[in-house]
């Protein structure tokens, strides 16, 4: 497993290297836009975009320092070269009516592309008055996400930053090989949907050295997430890491070999969860590792919750179909919020199995913390705090 990270981390460096030795330069001010964060400066963007992915070598779009202003905006694929690099310096911001961008789903969306680098940069979503309009109860839309790679491949995301975004900030769909190093996501804690990393239908997807305050999931995990490699990482406020939401169809792609380790949670509502609606389903979570992880103050340090059923509506009185099995937490230290540190609520029809806990020590304020285990099967080696349930 550390080999993988070593092997990520020496790609990085050459792909950096070499992306950043563009031929062509496309500057976007050049290009007719603004740094005043009130013009309109989308045109330009993607005639910059136009020139890069025309060119038939390595290319670069740089963004000087200053504001621009952009609307909804998709990148498109089947450039003539797989080596773009977006220099960014500035900042981009969403327009300030989120009703512009509210039901676009995207702001900015890279589809179909190969060898593309973020490197730098904020994007600011403008998000909090959809925040406050959400939090009224009246009819608001929902919100686009920030960034978007959808079936693309070859992607390294390098020291960028997001905030306010309106709903999720960075969305991976579809994606292979996937770098992101460096990554700073900034939101409320009590700001709705705005989960800092989803990756979906992915493989070869690397997240290290990166930061996320939120108020929804710092990372997400969904269907067809397979070789996922999360290191370095520190969360709160927000839900934790979560595999899930799984079983929303009966026919979903599994997840597997997922490694989360040396990860920081400071007062998140969850720490490393699995979640599953309560009804039919063919998917699966398997082969995952949770290491080296701190827990500050959490209030749901490790969580398996296959009985997901938020209002009861969709699910009451079924079970989960989605099979969970060889689940390992070693090394998992720190307080919990709760007296039950430790929760394991699987399906009844399809228990968890393969669970192994080692070396793990949490600890709950004036009392001994508390573990709970339904219909799970396992294992617990060394020290265990607290006590073993499985």
């Amino acid at each position: 497993m550390a080999k993988q990270s070593i092997t990520f981390i020496l790609l990085l460096l050459f792909v950096l290297l070499y992306r950043t030795s563009a031929g062509s330069v496309y500057n976007v001010i050049q290009l007719g836009a603004k740094p005043d964060g009130q013009t309109d400066s989308t045109k330009a963007f993607l005639s910059a975009w136009s020139g890069a992915c025309g060119s038939a070598s390595p290319a670069m779009i740089y963004v000087p320092r200053g504001r621009y202003l952009l609307k909804q905006a998709t990148f498109g694929g089947n450039c003539k070269n797989s080596a773009i690099t977006i220099r960014i310096d500035g900042i981009l911001v969403a327009p300030s009516d989120y009703r512009v961008l509210g039901n676009a789903d995207t702001w900015l969306m890279f589809q179909g592309v190969n060898g593309v680098t973020l490197n730098g940069g904020t994007l600011d979503g403008r998000g909090t008055a959809l925040w406050a309009c959400k939090a009224t109860g009246k009819n608001c839309p929902d919100g686009a996400t920030t960034l978007t790679f959808v079936n693309s491949k070859n992607i390294v995301i390098n020291g960028l930053s997001s905030i306010n975004s309106q709903m999720f900030h960075i969305v991976i769909n579809g994606c292979q090989n996937v770098f992101m190093g460096g990554v700073m996501i900034t939101a409320s804690g009590d700001s709705p949907n705005t989960d800092g990393i989803h990756v979906q239908l992915s493989t070869g997807v690397t997240i290290m050295s990166t930061g996320i305050k939120t108020g929804d999931d710092c990372i997400s995990i969904g269907p067809g997430t397979t070789n996922l490699w999360i290191e370095n990482v520190a969360c709160g406020p927000g839900h934790g890491i979560s595999i899930g939401s799984l079983a929303k169809d009966l026919n979903e792609q599994g997840v597997q070999n997922v490694t989360v380790k040396t990860v920081i949670f400071t007062g998140t509502q969850n720490g490393v969860r699995i979640k599953s609606w309560g009804r039919p389903s063919n998917g699966f979570v398997r082969k995952v590792l949770y290491r080296d992880v701190l827990m500050k103050n959490v209030q749901n340090p490790i969580v398996i919750d296959q009985n997901y059923c938020p209002r009861n509506e969709s699910c009451p009185g079924q079970v989960s179909g989605v099979k969970i099995s060889d689940i390992t937490y070693k090394g998992i230290h720190g307080t919990s919020a709760t007296a039950v540190a430790i929760k394991f609520d699987c399906s009844r029809t399809n228990p968890c199995r393969g669970i192994r806990l080692e070396d793990v020590k949490l600890t709950y304020p004036n009392q001994p913390a508390k573990s709970s285990c339904t219909n799970v099967d396992g294992s617990a080696y060394g020290l265990v705090e607290p006590s073993s349930c499985l």
